[in-house]
């Protein structure tokens, strides 16, 4: 696992320049460094040895030097590739994955990106054609970030790399800001930053003459086989997730696996046939897995090695954990895997770990929903909409009021993915100057569109695929992890698990008893009842219960009643909040909390801690 980082152009100081990006992004490869740096680019690596560890470093060439590529990932079919292109007449230097890429775009061109396996984000330089070739791998494990500034195209692994850019004028994007209430996370194509720009999941960028292209090279769709029975969906399910780990588990460092008390992390820790597992836990019971962990680690005779967390610690790393976001994320459980991750990176290098788990198999538990609401679908939806109507005018909160308000609405009014946050008029009112871009439902429709004919479960599926999964998950488990300078695989997110997944119907993914029914049942073949059959928790914070004790409530109420506060929110709405969750009117833990990480966020790229 590295990072990359670069631009074209020739801007005074360029090597030196260069060097000040992949000096901000070190810790995504502490092991070395390379650069290349002609007349028309400069291309910047920073190295996590992984694999081939003499031989590996980057940047790579072919042949002739005609082309040059700096590459952040893992291909695992990179040996099925050499063949085929070394029976086409291509000649290795070393035994990398990286110089499959190489090669691959000199015989295939874009076409190359169908063919691979594995995660990735790279840039490729064709010095013949003047052209810069990236991509990012299909579901958007490794990231990438772009910005077009004086007709130059300047990249990163991360956008701290970007910012080191003397072009690049560091200006917030309150666009970004305003659908990140909404969504807890940084949901459009721009950035936080002006003019920064992520590149989307399966899509390719080419950079020639000035003109920036970016295209789809792929795209996830369901099939549903309803002609598969139960039992052969779990032995279809249990072979492509052993063959995956099996596949992830390719290096010559050793790996180790993630494992918390649910069944995703414990699944591939029962399969992996390593030696080591890592948990954390905090300082309070409830919220506490290392026994759960301990317990199937005992089972199946592996080593694990915990953290508990004490409250104290997780305050203290808030802020430069979103400085390792680069954009501010709300999901507190992104602090545990800060801290995981940190544990793991004493004993290994690489990590597995069990996303894409729930997003494939049908794993969230909102994903019980249609199945609750079936009942108020028998009457009228105008009556059911007078209900609701009424349910927001009233301002008690009673059991049951969430219930008939979301009954009132199709899955496409209620449903924008894992989190919900700040609905339009409540973003109304608490920002200063909003703008009023882009409703929640304008950004899902054009995914909902595209599974109009999919049942409930299945569009939420697609849903949390191209939003939450991208946004919240991935973005975590990649800065965290790199932030510790770990490297962290993903099994169940391959697009040949994916193949098994999209096939699968919703009856054996959830029912009104459990979620990822299929899942769960090949799960048992290797774990205990207790565990694959444990109710989805992700890691359980508790924030809730911090943010009612005196100490938290005043760090978060003095950060509320700051300068920068004042800037973008009306501050005595947001104290509002607060209070009201203090005071155990209202549990408003997660909308403090994404307000709360935005103003930590922003004191280190804008404020008084800025880097």
């Amino acid at each position: 696992m590295c990072g990359i980082c670069g631009f074209t152009g020739n801007c005074e100081n360029r090597t030196e320049v260069l060097e000040e990006m992949m000096q901000t992004i070190i810790h995504r490869g502490p092991d070395s460094g390379g650069s290349h740096v002609d007349e028309d680019v400069a291309l910047g690596f920073r190295r996590l040895s992984i694999m081939d560890l003499n031989y590996g470093d980057q940047p790579m060439y072919n042949e002739d030097r005609s082309i040059v590529i700096t590459f952040n990932g893992e291909i695992y079919n990179y040996a099925e590739l050499r063949k085929d292109l070394e029976a086409k007449g291509h000649i290795f230097a070393n035994h990398a994955d990286t110089e499959c890429l190489i090669h691959g775009y000199e015989e295939y061109g874009t076409d190359l990106l169908p063919k691979l396996r594995g995660m990735f984000g790279f840039v490729i330089w064709d010095s013949k054609k003047k052209l810069l070739f990236g991509a990012r791998d299909y579901f958007g494990i490794k990231p990438m970030y772009y910005s077009v500034i004086n007709g130059n195209l300047v990249y990163g692994s991360e956008i701290k790399s970007i910012l080191k850019h003397p072009d690049y004028q560091k200006e917030l994007n309150e666009e970004a800001l305003e659908n990140y209430l909404t969504f807890q996370y940084s949901v459009l194509p721009e950035t936080f930053f002006k003019g920064v720009y992520r590149l989307m999941p399966a899509h390719y960028f080419t950079f020639q003459n000035g003109n920036l292209e970016i295209k789809r090279y792929w795209e996830p769709t369901f099939e549903p086989d309803e002609n598969t029975t139960m039992e052969e969906w779990e032995e279809r399910i249990d072979q492509v997730v052993q063959e995956s780990v099996k596949t992830h588990m390719i290096s010559d460092v050793e790996v180790g696996s993630f494992l918390s008390s649910g069944v995703d992390s414990s699944y591939v820790a029962a399969s992996f046939h390593g030696d080591k597992t890592f948990t954390v836990g905090f300082d309070y019971e409830k919220y506490n897995e290392i026994d759960y962990a301990k317990a199937l680690s005992e089972k199946i005779q592996i080593d694990n090695y915990s953290k508990l967390i004490t409250t104290k610690e997780y305050w203290d790393h808030l802020g430069k954990i979103q400085y390792h976001m680069d954009e501010p994320l709300a999901d507190p459980s992104a602090i545990a895997l800060y801290f995981v991750s940190r544990e793991a990176a004493k004993h290994v290098k690489v990590a597995l770990s069990g996303e894409g788990a729930d997003e494939f198999f049908g794993g969230y538990n909102i994903y019980h929903e249609p199945f609750s609401l079936a009942p108020m679908t028998k009457i009228p939806k105008g009556l059911r909409v007078a209900v609701a109507k009424l349910m927001e005018a009233c301002p008690l909160h009673f059991k049951g009021k969430n219930y008939l308000i979301r009954a009132s609405k199709d899955v496409e009014e209620r449903f924008i993915g894992n989190a919900f946050m700040f609905n339009m008029k409540e973003r109304e009112k608490i920002l200063k100057h909003p703008t009023g871009k882009y409703p929640f439902m304008e950004l899902t429709k054009p995914y909902y569109d595209k599974v109009k004919d999919q049942d409930d479960v299945t569009k939420m599926q697609y849903i949390d695929i191209n939003f939450w999964l991208i946004g919240d998950i991935l973005l975590k488990a990649d800065k965290m992890s790199m932030a510790n300078s770990l490297e962290v695989r993903p099994p169940f997110l391959d697009k040949e698990v994916f193949e098994v997944a999209r096939h699968i119907p919703t009856k054996f993914k959830v029912n009104d008893q459990n979620t990822k029914v299929a899942f769960r049942n090949a799960a048992h073949r290797y774990l205990p009842d207790m565990v694959a059959e444990k109710k989805k928790l992700g890691f359980p914070v508790p924030t809730r219960v911090w943010l009612r004790e005196e100490k938290y409530y005043n760090i978060v109420k003095a950060a509320f009643e700051s300068e920068a506060a004042k800037t973008y929110f009306n501050t005595e709405e947001i104290i509002g909040f607060l209070d009201r969750h203090k005071a155990g009117v209202e549990d408003n833990s997660r909308k403090v909390w994404t307000i709360y990480m935005f103003l930590v966020w922003y004191d280190q790229y804008f404020g008084a801690n800025a880097h």
